[in-house]
């Protein structure tokens, strides 16, 4: 039965394994970490421990090398590509976080600047008066189309 707590970034193999598993001599993968391309995980020993990610970046970087990239070249996609993963993560955390916001406070928010400067929530459907507030943001919500005309009116108009 696998370990739950596995995962492609667990550092499980051996120096010898990992390079028969990435089709490469053991002493291209010391080199490899010397030079900072794809550094294992360490045993309390020092010994190198290569994760199944680790393979995976030796692989990708065996391909690339043979199509005539050089490893600094190599080196920088490798740490952009860990720089995107992690955006990508953030963005997710980000967008979560974002629904929650949205959930717990339903409706239409309009923001506006009074005289002095202060800056207050508006209650849905209340008209601001023009010569004195200015609706400062208001965040478009699926499904709710008022126009910014229909909240910051004046309430003399007659027409309305």
């Amino acid at each position: 039965m696998p370990d739950e707590r596995m995962s492609a970034d667990t550092p499980i193999f051996a120096i010898a394994v990992a390079a028969e598993l990435a089709g490469m001599h053991p002493q291209t993968l010391r080199q490899y970490d010397r030079i900072g391309l794809v550094v294992p995980g360490r045993t309390r020993g020092g010994s190198r421990r290569y994760s199944q990610r680790d393979i995976t970046q030796l692989r990708e970087v065996a391909q690339l090398s043979s199509e005539g990239m050089s490893l600094p070249a190599i080196a920088r996609l490798l740490d952009l590509e860990d720089e995107v993963r992690t955006l990508r993560r953030r963005v997710v955390e980000l967008e979560h976080e974002l629904r929650q916001e949205r959930s717990s406070r339903p409706g239409v928010r309009v923001f506006a600047a009074g005289t002095t400067g202060s800056v207050m929530a508006v209650p849905s459907g209340r008209r601001i008066r023009r010569s004195t507030e200015i609706v400062l943001w208001r965040p478009w919500v699926s499904g709710s189309a008022a126009s910014d005309e229909d909240l910051v009116a004046d309430p003399d108009d007659s027409e309305r």
